[in-house]
Order: structure tokens, then sequence, then C-alpha cells
């Protein structure tokens, strides 16, 4: 599935960025849809997502900070300013609101723009990221502190960011600014979590970088995990996708598994809204 015509392409002045942006999709097909990539990515890497949600949405993929054809500032990476960037790019397009789609480092932004920033977003799905770094496994901290540029070396991440980057240059300096993100402590406070009205999804893969202990806790946090049978269904869901990495090896990842994420996707974002959905436990989503 391809889009009908090709994207409208810019660069949106937002927070001392010049934010990289592309929008496919029809106008005037129900509530936009804003896209967050992971850490080393860029938008064209969610273009099997776009396609589908495209053919009946407008969606909104940026270039994050220091990603793709979005230069780097004089600022650190974090989840914070990421969401403001998001939401500043919402404005900028005219956009009153969206529902917000993120993965991995995309994912903990799309939770700081529901907490930041509310009235944007209808409508959340975080993927493979969580509110907290003790949710990431033990064996992801202890090897963030032995990421280098070199490492890279010869990867399509590497040659990616060369394609496309305003100072292929720069790498190192992403290497070094997502090293520190990865290794800055983070809790956010639960009132803060339990305080998103938006209705969220919450996706892990079952071998994910993030416990699924963690996706579990935060499901809750949002309001999910009662029994359904008896209280009615919230207005959180969650999917652990069986067989499922965060992103390697190729095939395997959370991201590759959209036969599974795709459908329930779609299902959650397009399920009628109920106004009493998380007062009286009677709502279907």
């Amino acid at each position: 599935m391809t889009d009908a015509a090709p994207p409208t392409t810019g660069y949106a002045p937002v927070n001392g960025l010049q934010m990289y942006f592309e929008v496919h999709g029809p106008e005037g097909g129900g509530t936009p849809v804003l896209l967050l990539h992971g850490a080393y990515m860029s938008a064209g890497d969610l273009a099997p997502l776009v396609s589908v949600l495209a053919a009946t949405r407008q969606v909104v993929v940026p270039d994050l900070q220091a990603h793709g054809r979005t230069a780097d500032v004089d600022r650190p990476l974090t989840y914070e300013g990421m969401a403001d960037d998001a939401a500043g790019l919402l404005t900028h397009l005219g956009l009153g609101s969206a529902d917000v789609v993120g993965y991995s480092m995309g994912g903990a932004a799309a939770l700081q723009v529901a907490v930041r920033h509310p009235d944007v977003v209808r409508r959340l799905v975080v993927v493979s990221a969580t509110h907290s770094s003790t949710g990431m496994q033990p064996e992801l901290a202890e090897m963030v502190p032995g990421i280098t540029p070199e490492m890279f070396a010869g990867t399509p991440m590497e040659a990616a960011y060369q394609a496309l980057a305003p100072d292929p240059a720069h790498f190192p300096v992403l290497v070094e600014k997502l090293k520190t993100l990865d290794e800055t402590p983070f809790d956010w406070p639960a009132e803060d979590i339990r305080g998103i009205a938006a209705p969220a999804m919450v996706v892990a893969g079952d071998a994910d970088a993030v416990r699924a202990e963690h996706a579990v806790e935060l499901f809750r946090l949002l309001g999910g995990g009662r029994m359904g049978d008896l209280a009615g269904l919230s207005r959180a869901r969650l999917a652990i996708l069986p067989g499922s990495t965060h992103y390697m090896p190729p095939g395997s990842g959370v991201l590759d598994r959209l036969g599974w994420l795709l459908p329930m996707v779609l299902e959650f974002l397009d399920a009628p809204s109920v106004e009493t959905e998380g007062v009286t436990g009677g709502g279907a989503g």
C-alpha cells in the first residue's frame, strides 16, 4: 500500500530547531496521527506504519532533534524537550490535537507529550518505552556506557545519518547525547502518568529492551488491569507481542510485527469514545 500522493515536507521553527517533518495522507480523514521515531532513526524508518495509517488519515512524521534532516542545537536530548518540540510542531501545522504514537525513545517522548501537553493528545500509543529508567533490561544499562561512535561504522544507522543529516560529521555528538539520555536516571511521578486523560495503549515485545513487568505497571497506571467482565473495559490497552525483541535481529523487532501491531493500533485509534470511560469502568475504549 502506498500514498496516493507524495508527502508534504518542510521545516518548522520550533524551540530553536528547524524541525523537518512530513505530512502524509488525506486531510479531513479523521484525527491526524503524530508518529515519533526511536533513537538513531528518522521519519523514513516508519514508512511501513505510515503507508497503512495514511490510507485514511493525515499522518505527521518529524525528524526529532539531531536525527535525520533536523539539525542539532546546543541543548541536551531529553524526553521533555522532544515532547515540547512535538507539541510545537502540531501548533505550527495548525492541528489542534492528534493521536500520538511513539516507538522507543519516541514512545517515552509521546508519554511526555501527554503529560506536558494534554490538550493536543486524543489517544496515545506507547511502543517499547516506559515511564522509568528502571523499566529497562539490566543488560541494556550495562551495555550503554561502552557505546562508541566507532561501533556504528558501516551500519545502516550510520549510513542513513550521513545521507540525511545537515552535518554528517555530527554523528559522534549524537551518539554521546543519546548515551547521556540513556544513562540519566528518570522515574516520572505516578500521579503524572495516572493524570493522563487520553485513552492509551502500551505495546512491548516479550523479549524487548523494556521489561514486561514495567509495561504492565505502565498499563495499570494508565487505568488498565481491572477485571473487565465485572468492571467493563478500561480506557487503557496492553499488548505483549510474543517472540518479539526491541530491534534486533532483523525480522524480530516489535516494528517488524506489523501484521499483529497495525490491526490492534487501528482498532484502538478507531474505537468510539465513551465519555464515562475510566470513571464508571463501562466504556469500550
